[in-house]
């Protein structure tokens, strides 16, 4: 190989390692937003199907999940943005520089405010539970939380 041929053969190499590891934080950043849906669509079948409810917790139930929605749809567009920056940086660097360790950082931020988040609307729809419905969601926050279909 010539010493171009060489550069030019590193240089693709540098660029699909980048692209291989975006399609991997875009996989993470997909599963980790949509992926789990099951699990939250279970936690919300058994609070409105299988706690057996009174309108009051429905009442509270409908007001905590409409401010989540929000909240959640924020930081999934702060997300996209985040990708979207961290896109530009590889392009701009066609490697591991301060562009792309920033835009990874920042990524990683948002994603961690998600998680914060989701734990937060978990507790909070808890409270609105009895004793009783709380021992049945806690079981489902697990099972959820650890893939376990027991």
């Amino acid at each position: 190989m010539t010493i171009f041929s060489k550069r030019t053969f590193l240089l693709a190499l540098i660029i699909a390692l980048f692209a291989f590891l975006a399609a991997l934080a875009g996989v993470f950043v997909g599963r980790e937003l949509f992926g789990d849906r099951q699990h939250a669509d279970g936690l919300h079948e058994l609070l409105h199907e299988r706690l057996d409810l009174d309108a009051r917790q429905h009442a509270r139930l409908e007001e905590i999940e409409a401010r989540f929605a929000v909240r959640r749809r924020a930081i999934e567009l702060e997300l996209r943005a985040d990708n979207a920056r961290l896109a530009d940086a590889i392009q701009a660097e066609h490697g591991n520089g301060p562009q792309v360790r920033a835009a990874v950082d920042k990524s990683h931020a948002a994603m961690g405010e998600l998680q914060k988040e989701t734990l937060a609307h978990i507790f909070e729809m808890r409270e609105l539970l009895r004793p009783d419905q709380a021992a049945k969601f806690d079981h489902a926050v697990t099972r959820a939380l650890t893939n376990d279909e027991r």
